[in-house]
């Protein structure tokens, strides 16, 4: 059993991304031989001092995640940053690059899916087999997790009635996914918009994305993990599935560390970005924990459709999406209709004492400017030639590498 800690004393960070071929700009399914340039021979995980690398599903998608649980959030930028210039300099050797956002504006998931092929493929076939993992849902969804600890019932409550209160608001403050196939999807977070329903076949698994009224280990296991493994039982025969991994909702409970997982966060445009945002929404949930907005039986009451519903909106509109539940604007003390963009700005000013001036600035920035995905379209100016994407999101990859925010 892992150690325990109390809630906001340590925190887990991921961020996804995608390796590119340099001459076409195609996705590149190449992680195995990054992995092997790093560490002389192929191994799925490599420890890298506070940051650590390892593969995905597709063989194209790298993850690069804190090494065990940090306490300190300020300096991750720097050093998931060191990571990506080191990354970039070993891909040079075979003529690709990293490429940020969570979805890859050209990709054919038909054609250019490759899964991992070595450690861990037995589930990633078995996966494969279920739900065909050739779709954008699966192959082209680069995301940020956030990973908070519990130390108890008490404390999961707290944690899973404040994320459950915020996850609906997630894609208007960090939606990067505009783009597929060369053509604008309608959605500014298609990533979610694939995440609804990538795993129809077993619906079990993600639910209604907004997790159910569960605010105990016991209530999660009858509630959420008993109907998951009842519905893959036929399906894994050789029981190699576990629970833990096979809950898809917006944010997962990890009873086997004592953490949870939220899901809904789109990867943006380089590490500054990413950690921002990462400390914005936990300031944001601490706030919502210690009930500075609203008591916790007001979070608690929220039944996962109303939520959804709100989530929805923002999956397609992202930071322009109305709220027009008034009772829902009032867990933030908020009076009147209002945009994503409006909540967001409203919840920073109550907590940006907190966050540092240069976090703060960030935030103000995305705030002001849209999230990632409408700078994207904004850049692209209707013009969704080839060519024209390409050179968008070619700066949108020298970002990644000096650690810039898009400014179209």
């Amino acid at each position: 059993m892992s150690k325990r800690y109390h809630l906001f004393e340590v925190f887990g960070i991921e961020l996804e991304y995608m390796l590119v071929n340099n001459s076409n700009f195609k996705v590149s399914p190449t992680v195995d031989k990054l992995l092997s340039l790093k560490n002389g021979e192929l191994t799925s995980d490599i420890d890298n001092g506070d940051i650590a690398w390892s593969n995905e599903l597709v063989a194209h998608v790298v993850e690069l995640k804190t090494n065990g649980p940090t306490e300190d959030l300020e300096k991750l930028s720097e050093k998931f940053h060191e990571n990506i210039i080191e990354i970039n300099h070993l891909l040079k050797q075979i003529d690709a690059q990293l490429l940020p956002t969570a979805s890859h504006p050209l990709m054919n998931p038909l054609t250019d899916t490759q899964l991992w092929k070595h450690s861990y493929s037995e589930v990633y076939e078995l996966y494969n087999r279920i739900f065909d993992c050739k779709g954008h849902g699966w192959s082209n969804v680069q995301s940020t997790h956030i990973n908070l600890p519990f130390y108890d019932d008490e404390e999961f409550e707290k944690l899973h009635a404040a994320i459950r209160i915020l996850l609906p608001l997630i894609p208007g403050l960090c939606a990067s996914s505009p783009i597929l196939e060369g053509k604008t999807t309608a959605f500014l977070d298609s990533r979610l918009e694939y995440y609804k329903i990538n795993q129809k076949e077993i619906p079990e698994m993600t639910g209604t994305v907004i997790p159910e009224q569960v605010f105990s280990k016991s209530e999660y296991q009858n509630i959420i993990f008993e109907p998951i493994k009842k519905a893959i039982k036929p399906f894994d025969t050789n029981k190699i599935l576990d629970h833990h991994f096979l809950n898809s909702r917006g944010a997962i409970a990890r009873f086997d560390r004592n953490a949870i997982e939220i899901r809904l966060v789109d990867v943006q445009e380089c590490a500054k970005a990413d950690i921002a945002i990462c400390i914005f929404i936990i300031e944001v949930l601490k706030a919502l924990v210690n009930e500075e907005f609203c008591d916790l039986k007001s979070q608690k009451q929220w039944k996962k459709e109303d939520l959804f519903e709100i989530l929805n909106d923002g999956i397609k509109y992202g930071e322009l999406s109305k709220v027009e539940n008034l009772k829902y604007l009032s867990l933030f003390g908020i009076k009147e209709k209002a945009t994503m963009q409006d909540i967001w700005t409203h919840v920073f000013n109550n907590v940006k004492d907190s966050i540092s001036s240069e976090n703060q600035k960030i935030i103000a920035f995305i705030l002001n400017n849209g999230t990632l995905s409408s700078r994207i379209l904004k850049a692209i100016d209707e013009d969704f030639s080839e060519e024209n994407i390409k050179k968008t999101y070619s700066q949108l990859a020298e970002c990644l590498q000096n650690n810039e925010l898009f400014k179209p």
